[in-house]
């Protein structure tokens, strides 16, 4: 019913997404209200986030990027909720608990990394949507080279260009608070 792994449910029962009992054997059992909800939820866009608040996943897996990343986001005090994932496989992980309105992914990670990541979600049509930024050390040369990336998918090169990823941003906000006080 929900299209995911049994890894990623037990992660929505885990984070109290989806309401589940243990059995005496430690088996969960999930009412099946609680699946039809959250598919209600999810499919109304109503996720119990803030309105106007863009949810924001980064995908790197330098710690000392990381910190850049968070550092910098909450300095621009705009209206997002950040995750940090280390991993592509970590990314399909979150996604699949709670998509966000964009992913920011580095290339070159350990496991999976962004490539196969981003094939992944652009191979599932309920995904297909998502926005998506790739900031990398790669040059278009390499990219191409390992298969390239989906014509939809922004590329910017490092240094993070923060000046251009905070205008995305708020752009971004400014049309997810558009469409929040149109469907009001």
């Amino acid at each position: 019913m929900l299209g995911v792994s049994l890894g990623t449910v037990q992660q929505m029962v885990e984070n109290g997404l989806l309401e589940a009992w243990k059995t005496a054997g430690g088996h969960r059992r999930i009412r099946i209200g609680s699946v039809e909800e959250y598919l209600r939820r999810r499919t109304s866009g109503h996720t119990g986030q803030p309105i106007g608040q863009l949810r924001v996943l980064v995908a790197e897996d330098d710690r000392i990027m990381q910190r850049l990343y968070a550092h910098t986001f909450e300095t621009w005090k705009l209206p997002i909720e950040l995750k940090l994932v280390e991993s592509g496989f970590e990314g399909l992980l979150e996604i699949g608990r709670q998509q966000p309105d964009l992913l920011i992914s580095d290339l070159v990670m350990p496991g999976l990394d962004g490539f196969a990541m981003i094939s992944k979600l652009r191979g599932d049509a309920k995904l297909a949507d998502m926005d998506i930024v790739v900031i990398t050390g790669l040059t278009q040369e390499d990219i191409e080279a390992r298969g390239g990336l989906p014509e939809d998918v922004i590329v910017y090169g490092k240094p993070v260009p923060f000046k251009e990823l905070k205008g995305y941003l708020q752009a971004r906000i400014a049309q997810l608070q558009r469409r929040s006080r149109v469907s009001a």
